[in-house]
């Protein structure tokens, strides 16, 4: 008799281990649905309601990012996605991005091995704050359409930055998200659309309640990392601050050709990174940011 119990609650338990889905199965599921769904299909109600089943209870918070993340109209811009997650979270979200882009790749690695092999990694912190900032502002961008984040504060002390870097980190990836949506009105139309890039720009948020611009604070140590694909390791200050001095420089050639104040101008080239001659190293536009302020000074 005591063999027959134990046979059945051997296979029931068995049975019920089937049953469940896995963490590294429903990490390989959120990083398909987030591939199908980042940029403009719009999941189902089924697909929604499918992300929220069988979740294991470690993987939530990183499943409802997920969730936000190809979601229109989507809640990344309130406090609780601005925020930092704890690292374990950085971690999943990292895993779940990477199995996206595997599922991309003609040649790709099973995905099992790749969560092995990454959640054995010890991947450097201020990446996994890089890829987390990446995911909510490509999804901001991607999916709050049409762009407007002039009623947007980036309150840098509310969002649980652990020190200089990871505030500055935050900052560079909103003001790159920012640079992308006026690129294309700068480069690739002749002549420049600056009347259209500017309506852009003064829908660019605030941060810690002042213009955009306005934050200064990108004097902590560089680091290297791998930030373009087949780009080997770069320098982190040379990408970014090099995106933001030229989204600056955008700005500035806006209020030239559309009629922009001397105090508005004055402001900008005064008020921002463009007079910290300290950090012209990290940015191809050295010498026209020289050349700015000599003409400055002439005047």
């Amino acid at each position: 008799m005591k063999r027959i119990i134990f046979t059945f609650l051997a296979t029931s338990l068995t049975l019920l281990t089937f049953g469940q889905v896995t963490e590294s199965q429903k990490m390989i599921e959120l990083g398909r649905t987030y591939k199908d769904f980042m940029f403009r299909n719009e999941p189902t109600k089924d697909v929604l309601k499918e992300i929220k089943s069988d979740i294991p209870q470690n993987l939530k918070l990183a499943a409802e990012f997920i969730t936000q993340s190809i979601t229109n109209k989507n809640k990344l811009l309130t406090q609780p996605f601005l925020s930092r997650p704890e690292s374990s979270v950085l971690k999943q979200l990292f895993i779940i991005r990477a199995i996206n882009l595997n599922l991309r790749n003609e040649n790709r690695v099973d995905n099992n091995k790749l969560i092995d092999s990454l959640s054995n990694k010890d991947i450097p912190n201020y990446e996994l704050i890089d890829n987390y900032y990446d995911m909510l502002f490509t999804s901001i961008g991607n999916k709050n359409q049409p762009f407007n984040l002039s009623n947007t504060d980036l309150k840098i002390k509310d969002y649980n930055l652990k020190d200089e870097t990871e505030k500055g980190i935050f900052v560079l990836k909103a003001i790159s998200f920012c640079g992308t949506t006026i690129w294309g009105y700068m480069n690739v139309v002749k002549p420049a659309n600056t009347k259209t890039a500017y309506d852009f720009i003064e829908n660019f948020p605030k941060i810690n309640g002042r213009p955009y611009y306005q934050y200064t604070d990108f004097y902590f140590a560089d680091f290297e990392m791998n930030i373009v694909e087949d780009k080997g390791i770069q320098s982190y200050k040379s990408y970014y601050l090099d995106k933001y001095y030229e989204t600056l420089l955008y700005h500035l050639i806006c209020l030239n050709k559309e009629g922009g104040s001397e105090k508005e101008k004055n402001d900008l080239l005064l008020g921002s990174i463009l007079k910290e001659r300290n950090l012209y190293k990290y940015t191809k536009y050295k010498e026209t940011l020289e050349d700015i302020f000599k003409e400055q000074k002439r005047e």
